[in-house]
């Protein structure tokens, strides 16, 4: 094949014969001239025109052959000495300048120019080498410190960390939080397959659902997440592993706790009567002769017992109600027509209503017309007890809407057991009304949430939906 010109020219040719006779070309770059070599040459040249007039002068005129011979090496001297100055003054600073930004590739930082002067062209070029040796000094040392937070962090975290490659799913990474939850340790595991080490249920399992597994160390329900990264150019799995069995069953154990706290409550307080009745009773129709009025004394206490069952009866009543919430039957709705069909219920007080502007959501109707009637009831009933005023709008954002009920009613005192079931300050409250309209607000999606006002005395409702 025909070789081109510029590869001739680029590359001299030695040639060679080969067994069968024919010529095999083999080509050597050529050595380019260094940068320095050429200043040095240009700095000679410049001197050569000036060198030569002054020869020719010198020769020219009627000197002695000793002064012509001083004279030129004087001139000469001068020449080399005015190269070497221009020699060091143009290839010393970039000598400098590549000494500094190899020492930046390597992390050292610590070198400096010898002389920064904006005014000067190479010493400006001196000035911004510095500055960007100043800055990647900083970041390298925020970044060696963020490493070593992180470093820190995932290491006494109390979260399962494991990083996989994606390519042939080996482990990379294990924190000590890891190393517990799988009962192995570190190297162990590390540069083994999931499939090896039993983990392919983290890599395949469904990241929404809580994980069911046993390892080594224990029988764990786990809270998986996952996501992905680039380390190296190449494509990693990040697993979070939380044991959440022990939250759960504590959580549990709490509800269960307030469960029984209440539920104890509201039978002590309907039996501790009941059975101090029907033994009162039972020694009055006991006594021979019966006193005169114990028909009366009879008829009362029956009508205490029938009271306290009846209340029992609807708490048992309530406590399925809430147990057996329906799923919302979602449809379009308007959030004003809303707010306005359930103010005009409120008969007691007339509530004031801020409009936010048309806004739709998708809602169950009933469910949160309830919400809303229990909301202004409570509103209504702090209201009444200063005179205060209730006030009732909506706030519409891109994503969700809030419906908002400021009271001027005297706030809360205890909002720890607000929302709380059959938890009740007020005289024949029965303590559903906020827990269940939370429950549903839970099952639209959204929050409820039921404050002290932060501009005056009175509490707020604030009920948040997605759109």
């Amino acid at each position: 094949m025909p070789e081109s010109a510029q590869d001739l020219l680029r590359f001299p040719e030695q040639t060679a014969a080969s067994a069968g006779g024919s010529r095999v070309v083999r080509r050597r770059p050529v050595q380019r001239m260094r940068h320095q070599t050429r200043i040095l040459l240009a700095s000679l040249a410049v001197g050569v025109p000036g060198v030569l007039a002054t020869v020719a002068l010198v020769f020219a005129g009627s000197y002695s052959g000793k002064a012509q011979l001083t004279i030129l090496l004087v001139v000469i001297a001068a020449w080399l000495a005015l190269v070497a100055v221009l020699y060091r003054r143009v290839v010393r600073p970039l000598q400098t300048a590549a000494n500094m930004l190899s020492a930046m590739r390597e992390g050292d930082f610590s070198m400096q120019p010898g002389f920064i002067d904006q005014e000067d062209a190479l010493g400006h070029l001196m000035h911004e080498i510095h500055g960007i040796s100043s800055v990647m000094r900083r970041e390298r040392l925020g970044a060696i410190e963020a490493i070593g937070l992180l470093d820190r962090i995932i290491a006494e975290i109390d979260v399962g960390l494991l990083t996989f490659s994606h390519e042939d799913r080996r482990l990379k990474l294990v924190n000590k939080a890891g190393e517990r939850l799988l009962g192995r340790t570190s190297d162990e595991m590390i540069g083994r397959t999931a499939d090896d080490l039993g983990l392919a249920a983290l890599l395949d399992a469904d990241p929404t659902r809580p994980l069911e597994t046993s390892f080594a160390a224990t029988t764990a329900r786990l809270g998986v997440r996952r996501a992905t990264f680039r380390e190296g150019g190449r494509p990693h799995v990040l697993v979070l592993l939380a044991d959440i069995g022990r939250a759960l069953r504590e959580e549990e154990r709490l509800a269960w706790r307030r469960l029984i706290r209440v539920i104890g409550h509201e039978l002590n307080n309907s039996l501790a009567p009941i059975h101090s009745l029907s033994s009162t009773l039972a020694g009055i129709l006991a006594r021979d002769p019966p006193p005169p009025d114990w028909r009366e004394d009879v008829l009362d206490g029956l009508e205490v017992i029938r009271a306290r069952s009846s209340h029992l009866r609807r708490f048992m009543e309530d406590y399925a109600r809430i147990a057996r919430l329906p799923a919302p039957h979602k449809e379009l709705l308007d959030v004003a027509g809303l707010v306005a069909r359930t103010a005009t219920l409120e008969q007691r007080l007339p509530v004031e209503i801020v409009a936010g502007g048309d806004c739709t959501i998708l809602a169950d109707v009933s469910q949160l017309e309830q919400v809303l009637i229990n909301l202004l009831k409570n509103a209504v009933d702090a209201a009444l007890e200063t005179g205060g005023r209730v006030r009732v709008g909506w706030i519409a954002a891109p994503s969700v809407v809030e419906i908002w009920i400021d009271d001027e009613g005297p706030g809360i005192a205890n909002p720890d057991n607000l929302f709380t079931p059959f938890y009740s300050t007020k005289r024949g409250g029965t303590g559903i009304g906020l827990a269940l309209s939370r429950q549903i607000a839970d099952a639209h999606g959204g929050q409820l949430a039921v404050t002290n006002r932060s501009d005056r005395v009175g509490a707020r409702a604030s009920l948040v939906l997605p759109r």
